[in-house]
This record gives C-alpha cells, sequence and structure tokens, in this order.
C-alpha cells in the first residue's frame, strides 16, 4: 500500500516544509480496509478503530511540527498510543497530493463542472515535482456563466456543507466564467489568480488584509469556503485508487473536522428603515 501511495504521490514532490509518508505502522504489514480522512484527530481515529480498519490515509500530517513527547497524556501522543496499540497505520500526503494531477484541486475542480483545467501555479523548473500538468490549485471554465452571487450559493450547495459555509467578496452582479480554485489555504495563491486573469479564485482561510488589497487592486472576486470542504472532496478519488489494489477495502470519513462549528448570518437591513 504505502508503495502504490508514493507511486502516484511521491514524496520528493512535497514542499521542503511539509512532513509526509508513513507515520507509524510496519510497511510489510497487511492492508484489507483503509479509511481515508482530512485530519487526523480523535473524532477519526474513534472512527477507524471502530470500522477495524489497518491504516488511515490523512491529507493532513498528524506530526508537521515537532514534538518533544508522545506521552498518552497530549494530544498527539493519545492518538499515537491509541493507534499502536489498535494495529493501524498511519499514512500522509500532503503538498505531494495538492501538486499532482490529478491531485487535491481538480476533485475540487470537479464538484463544479469546471474543463480545460491547468494548473494555477506550477512548481519551479528544477524542482522534483515540475513537469506535465502537475501544479498547486486547477483554473478552468465554468459549465455557464453565472454572477458572483449565484456562484457563491452553487459553491454553498456542491461543497460538502460546514458550519462556515461560503462567503464571497466582491461585486456580487460580476460575471464569473472563469474560475480558480485551490484547495486548503490559498492567499497564498492571490497573485497567481490574479496574474491568470481569472473571474473568481475560490479557496480557504483567506485572511482580513490580503483579501482587502488583493480587491484593492483589481483582482479577481474571492470566495471563501471552509478549509475542511475544500479538501473532502479529493478523498473519494483517493479511495478510488487504493480500492484498485486486490483485496483492499476503503472507506471515506464524512466527520466534518472543521473546527469552526456555530455560524450565524448578520440580520438584514431593510433600506426602508432607519438605521439605528
Amino acid at each position: 500500500m504505502v508503495a502504490e501511495l508514493e507511486r502516484r504521490f511521491p514524496p520528493a514532490w512535497a514542499e521542503e516544509w511539509d512532513r509526509v509518508g508513513l507515520v507509524l505502522g510496519e510497511p510489510s504489514a497487511p492492508v484489507r480496509r483503509v479509511l481515508c480522512v482530512v485530519d487526523v484527530v480523535p473524532e477519526t481515529v474513534a472512527e477507524a478503530l471502530a470500522a477495524d480498519v489497518d491504516m488511515i490515509v490523512s491529507h493532513h500530517p498528524l506530526l508537521l511540527r515537532g514534538v518533544s513527547s508522545v506521552a498518552p497524556t497530549t494530544f498527539k501522543g493519545r492518538i499515537i498510543h491509541d493507534l499502536i496499540r489498535a494495529g493501524v497505520a498511519l499514512y500522509a500526503a500532503h503538498t505531494n497530493a495538492d501538486v499532482a494531477a490529478p491531485g487535491v484541486s481538480d476533485a475540487l475542480a470537479a464538484r463544479f463542472g469546471l474543463t480545460g483545467l491547468r494548473p494555477l501555479a506550477r512548481p519551479a523548473p528544477g524542482s522534483p515535482a515540475h513537469g506535465d500538468d502537475r501544479g498547486f490549485g486547477r483554473i478552468g471554465e465554468l459549465p455557464q456563466p453565472m454572477t458572483l452571487a449565484e456562484l457563491t450559493r452553487h459553491a454553498a450547495a456542491v461543497l460538502p456543507v460546514t458550519s462556515w459555509g461560503v462567503r464571497a467578496a466582491g461585486d456580487p452582479r460580476r460575471m464569473v466564467r472563469t474560475l480558480a480554485v485551490s484547495g486548503g489555504s490559498g492567499d497564498g495563491f492571490l497573485g497567481a489568480a490574479t496574474a491568470a486573469g481569472v473571474d473568481a479564485f475560490l479557496t480557504a482561510d483567506l485572511r482580513h488584509h490580503p483579501a482587502g488589497e488583493h480587491l484593492a487592486a483589481d483582482g479577481p472576486a474571492l470566495l471563501d469556503a471552509a478549509h475542511w470542504a475544500t479538501e473532502r472532496p479529493w478523498l473519494d478519488d483517493l479511495a478510488a485508487l487504493l480500492r484498485a489494489a486486490p483485496g483492499v477495502e476503503t472507506l471515506v470519513s464524512d466527520l466534518d473536522t472543521d473546527p469552526w462549528t456555530v455560524h450565524a448570518a448578520a440580520p438584514v437591513v431593510d433600506d426602508k428603515e432607519p438605521r439605528p
């Protein structure tokens, strides 16, 4: 299983700061059942143990940053102890899956029916990931033009449901024909979206000042969705890939691991009534 994952998502394609690959488990151990998750958290670990899986394949690394202890009294230590005790392996495919073609953003683009896909940001020449159609994010054409307001409602309907939902920045009446998407945190690609000349860019974790400066410079309209919701679509593709191995059953976690759990829209102000 590890060999197949690394053939499809070579660890060398990951960003230098990333931590991908086998986190725990015996590489030679047989794998009969796999759970695909975005986040390795106590809830998805409990789901894996209840389903009696042999392996979890996650998008986000559990040990992205160094730790000084994996004692069971710590958050990550408790997860590691539970997995080892149950004999469940853990593997992470993160930015190496983002840059792959097809990869995380291809699955996101498919939710919108985008055609004519091309990378939003290609790896630098000479990097291990450079070549073919690989790159971060995707740009494509919508099946039919929509206003930004319509596209925002459409995004909320086609993406996995979260309390966060989808918010947009820009003129609600702006027509959108070309859309750039990037699964996960994407405000580092605001400049690439502007340079590509797209009408709108959908990603997650957009920040106040970069978004405001981007719009002030006449950049594309922005759609900001929940981080988990932009990466959950890829799990279906990942599960299909792993299912191709003889005797392997794959499960996909639909547990919403987005940390934001409550959303309250501001009350609509009737312009005919005096404002306080």
